[in-house]
């Protein structure tokens, strides 16, 4: 209902003269009325909105006054969208509403020019920080809509590489990598109308190998994209039994204990991913049973080298969020990466059966790896951390080569998987022919380094750190005459510039005020976190319904009225006074401590399964190497036995004394 704020006097006619006639009162108050419903639609309706007609108008309009003016109303909606993503309060606040500030985003990144780079920027910027709500689904399917069909209708045809396709690929990154958190989640069920909108360009998206195979850092998003994509319609839409026959063929012959069943749909993660999560939140918790998941998570180690690359990817990511709070962390980080090439690269190199699809997932790992250790150096907690992610644990003065590329003749091997280890190990193994997994290691460590010297630039306590990159970027570039890696420097430069030709102006630099992110920063740790709670859910943590539920007026409390301050009262207390009442010896724990011992529950149950298997396969091994061992004297003795026969001509064993029959034969002979 409207509301008329007028007096008693107005709306009867009355004034200081006297009482009006009936019909100028009926005119008056029809006046009144249309002047108040005029306000209530102009507080109705928003200053500007985004129209088809707008972004066509936008785009079309050659007339410089008018182009301005439309620029103009442009960036009063970006600074409006800037408020409602929350970009400076990472997405929380009462003015932050992101589905539909997403949505408009969107909308105006349609809008060619600078206008297009800002709202693609800002997409990105919101949907790494943003937390995870189920109420984000409808305008996520909106968004990666809108993203492929960008990506596919648009992008495919041009001729050249356009910096809007890399930031279209690594929004669409995002996007399904949040889509598949809420599917471990079990809340994508109710949303495969959407899914089969997006199966025509995910489709398309399949042939897009010949155009991004050369660029590694847009066609890891993109493999990426399809993978989750395929488990997601192969769960949700295809195979209601996923769980038990399609993911468990994918995964490999695996025994049942190698994955674990989380949502209600059946879908299992690999035991790296659990332990991965479990690290991550012992970390966050100061837990003691740090060392005791990491043993665990490194027996884990060889499901690195299966085909579930997904789950990997989610678990080193994870891991690396723990490695930036925790050296343990980081060293089994690096470890399993060690561990991880040489088996490759061991596998590869002794010319086996290996086909293409089995090497696509490996490089996958090893990109995703450089791109996580670069972010350690960047956003370590520690400057000991960000120097071991640099340099290695090794600080020695042998390492100091390792600072610029060596030379193609020497052969290097891999001490450790450190930016400056792994540097100096893939640019010695770099050829022509060299293997998949070298030269997209190598390309990803150049890549991210180039970002690195940009995301430094103007911190004085990290110049050092800066220059001792920039002379590392400067040496490869004189000393690597690989295209496939120059292009990796020319496509991150590019990247930075922002420019609609990314091959040309390397000089210029993008402004501040765009909030342009180079890494993906807080993601991870959003991921880790809410892993975490459904991995080890706590007594106060529900998982979050699809819907929030509606709050009736008379559910809704009153405000309680103040409390007046209490006087202050001398309580004396005797012995008496507890006579018959327990009293706690030692403080009701708080949440961590509750957190961590329910983490420890877990940890050594699932400790006590793995040490049951164990001590079986050692038993077994046990029984078979001493039944070996019994054949094997049972072979020495007859062996034995045989050559004394030969040389004595006796078949009694040493040191045996002969029967009474043979002794009073030879008596016999010796008294004849």
């Amino acid at each position: 209902m409207l509301e008329m704020n007028l007096t008693t006097w107005e709306l009867f006619g009355f004034n200081e003269i006297g009482a009006t006639s009936s019909t100028y009162q009926e005119e008056l108050l029809q006046f009144h009325l249309e002047k108040l419903k005029r306000k209530q639609k102009n507080k109705l309706r928003p200053s500007f909105t985004i129209t088809k007609d707008f972004i066509l108008k936008f785009n079309r309009t050659q007339d410089f006054v008018n182009k301005e003016k439309l620029l103009e109303q442009a960036r009063k909606n970006i600074l409006r969208c800037k408020r409602k993503l929350g970009l400076k309060t990472l997405g929380s606040g009462k003015h932050v509403h992101l589905p539909s500030a997403w949505i408009e985003v969107t909308y105006l990144a349609q809008c060619k020019g600078e206008i297009q780079d800002e709202a693609l920027s800002m997409l990105y910027a919101s949907l790494d920080h943003a937390s995870f709500n189920c109420d984000q689904l409808p305008a996520l399917f909106f968004v990666a809509e809108s993203i492929l069909y960008r990506l596919c209708c648009d992008a495919f045809k041009k001729a050249f590489l356009y910096s809007v396709e890399i930031k279209l690929a690594k929004i669409g990154y995002l996007i399904f990598l949040r889509l598949f958190v809420f599917f471990l989640h079990g809340h994508l069920e109710s949303f495969k109308e959407h899914l089969l909108r997006l199966r025509p360009y995910l489709f398309a998206l399949s042939s897009s190998e010949v155009s991004y195979y050369k660029y590694p850092n847009i066609f890891s998003n993109v493999q990426f994209i399809r993978k989750t994509s395929e488990i997601i319609y192969k769960r949700e839409l295809l195979e209601p039994n996923f769980s038990t026959v399609e993911n468990m063929e994918e995964y490999g012959n695996n025994s049942n204990t190698d994955h674990l069943q989380f949502n209600q749909g059946g879908y299992k993660v690999n035991h790296l991913l659990w332990h991965c999560v479990a690290a991550w939140s012992c970390v966050q918790n100061n837990s003691s049973q740090l060392n005791n998941v990491l043993e665990h998570l490194i027996s884990h180690k060889t499901q690195l080298q299966k085909k579930c690359w997904l789950d990997t990817e989610l678990a080193l990511l994870v891991l690396g969020e723990a490695a930036k709070m925790n050296m343990a962390c980081l060293k089994t980080l690096m470890d399993l990466m060690k561990d991880f090439l040489s088996s490759i690269l061991s596998t590869q190199s002794q010319e086996e059966s290996f086909e293409e699809s089995c090497c696509s997932w490996a490089w996958n790992i090893v990109y995703i790896y450089t791109t996580i250790i670069a972010e350690i150096c960047l956003y370590a907690a520690t400057s000991d951390l960000r120097k071991t992610a640099l340099i290695g644990f090794c600080y020695c003065k042998s390492t100091q080569k390792a600072y610029f590329p060596v030379e193609k003749t020497e052969q290097s091997e891999l001490r450790e998987t450190s930016i400056l280890s792994l540097l100096e190990y893939f640019s010695s193994k770099m050829s022509d022919n060299c293997d998949e997994v070298v030269w997209i290691g190598y390309y990803g460590l150049v890549y991210n380094l180039v970002k690195m010297t940009w995301e430094l630039q103007g911190d004085e306590e990290q110049e050092g750190f800066r220059n001792m990159i920039w002379k590392i970027l400067q040496k490869t570039k004189e000393n690597e005459k690989d295209t496939r890696i120059q292009s990796a420097i020319n496509i991150a430069q590019a990247e930075l510039n922002d420019q609609s030709d990314p091959f040309t102006r390397y000089s210029m630099k993008v402004s501040e005020s765009t909030g342009e992110e180079v890494f993906a920063k807080y993601i991870g740790w959003r991921i880790a976190n809410t892993l975490s709670k459904l991995f080890f859910p706590s007594p106060d943590y529900h998982i979050p319904p699809l819907k929030k539920p509606v709050i009736k007026r008379h559910q809704m409390k009153p405000p309680s009225k103040k409390q007046e301050p209490m006087k202050n009262k001398v309580i004396q207390f005797s012995m008496r006074d507890y006579r018959g009442v327990a009293i706690p010896l030692f403080p009701y724990p708080d949440y961590f401590a509750r957190e961590d011992k329910e983490l420890t529950k877990i940890i050594n149950h699932h400790w006590q399964e793995e040490m049951a298997i164990l001590r079986e396969e050692e038993a077994t091994l046990e029984d078979e190497e001493l039944r070996k061992k019994q054949l094997e004297e049972e072979a020495h003795f007859q062996k034995i036995m045989k050559k004394r026969e030969e040389k004595l001509h006796k078949q009694t064993k040493p040191y045996e004394l002969p029967s009474k029959i043979a002794v009073m034969s030879l008596e016999q002979k010796t008294d004849k």
